[in-house]
């Protein structure tokens, strides 16, 4: 992560080298450090905070650019963060997530196994409640569509495999993987989740569609069960 600029002054009034906009139109993206990059999104502070004050502290709420795109922390409350802004943020999200849909559409998941961990990131990590989602594949295996199907308590969803089975059928989809998150954290699978994804597999075997992987979503970190060869 590069060094963020020391200084507390308005934008304007920075010399021109350390001013975001012009150092990213001379340098490039890549050598803005993360604070300058949500500054020159966010635009302007807050009254006796500058716009990067503002962007440290949204970063430092959100635990970083991963925790503010996965929707971690509860913007709305941030000083200084109204609704305009708060979309802005929403909608660079939504872009990212798209941007990794459309991979993943255009190539078999096997190509990109990061990319799915990403857009499972993406997609639940920061959640206060346990949701599970499931992605379906075509035969070549790559994304046709993705739901979410599950919300639980923090502790439990409820999740029915028939449920699953009969959605993919819908979707006429070769393969599925399944997708929740731990609101907790701690992405370490547990013996109920390597029970549910048996009966999981059990129910689309019926349908002769596979079971491809099944991602648990924590803080920072996806455990996959094809990777740790629990599937």
């Amino acid at each position: 992560m590069r060094e963020a600029p020391a200084a507390t002054m308005p934008i304007k009034d920075l010399p021109e080298d350390m001013r975001p906009r012009e150092k990213l139109l001379r340098h490039g993206a890549a050598a803005l450090a993360d604070v300058e990059l949500l500054a020159l999104l966010l635009r302007t502070g807050r009254q006796g905070h500058d716009v990067f004050a503002l962007a440290q502290q949204v970063l430092d709420e959100t635990g970083g650019f991963a925790g503010l795109l996965a929707g971690r922390g509860r913007l709305g409350e941030i000083n200084g963060l109204g609704p305009a802004k708060c979309s802005e943020i929403a909608a660079v999200a939504e872009i990212a997530r798209r941007a990794l849909a459309q991979q993943l559409r255009e190539a078999p998941v096997f190509d990109h196994p990061q990319k799915v961990k990403d857009y499972a990131a993406l997609r639940l990590a920061g959640r206060e409640r346990e949701v599970f989602c499931a992605i379906f594949l075509d035969t070549r295996l790559r994304l046709i569509d993705e739901e979410e199907l599950f919300a639980g308590t923090l502790a439990q969803a409820s999740v029915h495999p028939r449920e699953i089975a009969r959605r993919a059928l819908q979707r006429n989809a070769a393969a599925v993987i399944v997708v929740h998150n731990h609101p907790s954290g701690v992405a370490e699978p547990s013996r109920a989740d390597e029970s549910l994804t048996q009966a999981i597999r059990s129910a689309l075997q019926l349908l002769d569609v596979r079971l491809v992987d099944h991602l648990v979503v924590g803080q920072g970190s996806v455990v996959s069960f094809a990777e740790r060869g629990l599937l």
